[in-house]
């Protein structure tokens, strides 16, 4: 990479400050964000050399085509905010009430478009095309990515690479897992019916309370019993609601959670198991109970050839930067998982805290999560510098 790029990306990251502080100040949940697709819209149709599409009237869809014919890459950022009341105390804090850029979307948004401003001034240079996705609804299933994957996003592409914010690491630090990197996020709904009755005469009622509890403990034998350990899930149970009473043995409870894998038998596998243990168990108090699943993101796998793509090229081009791998997969789930499944590609980690600028570390979804906007940088550097790598100068 020549000095004269690597002077572009320093120049834009005033522009990238700017543009995050925008967004972050002005969030929208996932599937509303319109007034952000157009800022980032408006934003970019004042550079030069891009084509611009909307496959939703919430995301937009950038096209740079070089001068010579070439491969299709694309880079990908997510757009979307989280219901959460902002305690971070910037400057630039959010001003929607119980709505916020706690997951770093705005980094991610902002860095894509201080890509999409560098590139397209360097269109004579590159053989092939650049498609800059700006993807709304990460973070609600069925997910942005899917939406825009059926409305033909990735028609024509070869080769994918997304980013994102790592709040428990220094920036300057770049991770990037070949194979599994995050997990399957499907979630369960679970209603116990039962027979309900007075505290003081619990030998007439069938307990809904006592069997969601036997439930709760029961249900992780599943996974320490009957699933091999190396492969072992996480599964949760993150709500239980029954009854309103001290002396009422309602008559129904309600269980909900997640299971998170890095294995797809396994994720077919524990519903079947779960389905067996709930029934049993109801059964046997002579309850009854209905289970549903919600299907959420599939397990991310890297390309283990685009990992190596990528760590070349920084390795190549940014030696002042750390370039590490992940010691384990995230339980965590991403959308991005969706454009794996049909192009290779890879979704790499960035490091965006610094102990004497900001000092502890929030992480994602913290109501006090914030970053060192210094790390944008290296966003903007990763995006510029794999389309150096792979289109430009062929």
């Amino acid at each position: 990479m020549t000095n004269t790029i690597k002077m572009m990306i320093k120049e834009v990251q005033e522009d990238v400050v700017k543009w995050r502080r925008h967004i972050h100040a002005n969030p929208e949940l996932s599937f509303q964000e319109f007034e952000t697709a157009k800022f980032i819209f408006n934003e970019l149709s004042q550079f030069s050399n891009l084509e611009l599409t909307q496959l939703t009237p919430n995301s937009v869809i950038a096209r740079l085509k070089g001068n010579k014919p070439g491969k299709t890459v694309a880079l990908r950022a997510d757009i979307d905010a989280l219901p959460l009341q902002e305690e971070s105390g910037v400057s630039f804090c959010s001003k929607k009430e119980n709505v916020m850029h706690a997951c770093g979307h705005d980094v991610h948004t902002a860095m894509l478009m201080g890509a999409a401003k560098v590139l397209s001034q360097l269109q004579d240079s590159i053989s092939g095309e650049v498609l800059f996705i700006f993807q709304h609804a990460e973070e609600v299933p069925p997910g942005g990515a899917q939406e825009l994957i059926q409305k033909g996003v990735l028609d024509g592409v070869d080769m994918i690479y997304g980013l994102h914010v790592w709040p428990g690491a220094p920036t300057g630090s770049i991770f990037i897992k070949p194979g599994v990197f995050c997990a399957s996020t499907d979630n369960f709904d679970i209603k116990i019916q039962g027979k309900g009755g007075h505290g003081s005469m619990p030998q007439n009622s069938i307990d809904s309370v006592v069997i969601a509890a036997n439930l709760v403990t029961s249900m992780q034998s599943i996974i320490s019993r009957r699933i091999d350990p190396t492969f072992a899930p996480v599964l949760t149970v993150a709500k239980l609601q029954a009854g309103n009473s001290y002396n009422v043995i309602p008559d129904s409870a309600e269980l909900a959670g997640t299971l998170r894998t890095h294995n797809k038998s396994i994720r077919e596998e524990v519903p079947k198991l779960l389905e067996q243990t709930v029934n049993g168990i109801c059964s046997a108090y002579g309850a009854t109970a209905k289970i549903e699943w919600t299907p959420g993101y599939t397990v991310g796998i890297n390309d283990p050839k685009a990992c190596s793509i990528a760590k070349e090229m920084l390795e190549n081009n940014f030696k002042e930067y750390t370039v590490q791998s992940f010691e384990h997969p995230m339980f965590g789930g991403e959308d991005f998982s969706a454009y794996l499944e049909k192009v290779s590609g890879a979704f790499l980690m960035i490091g965006v805290h610094s102990q004497d600028k900001l000092g502890d570390a929030f992480n994602v979804h913290h109501p006090k999560f914030k970053i060192d906007e210094d790390a944008m940088q290296v966003g903007v550097s990763f995006h510029v510098g794999i389309i150096n790598h792979l289109l430009m100068n062929k």
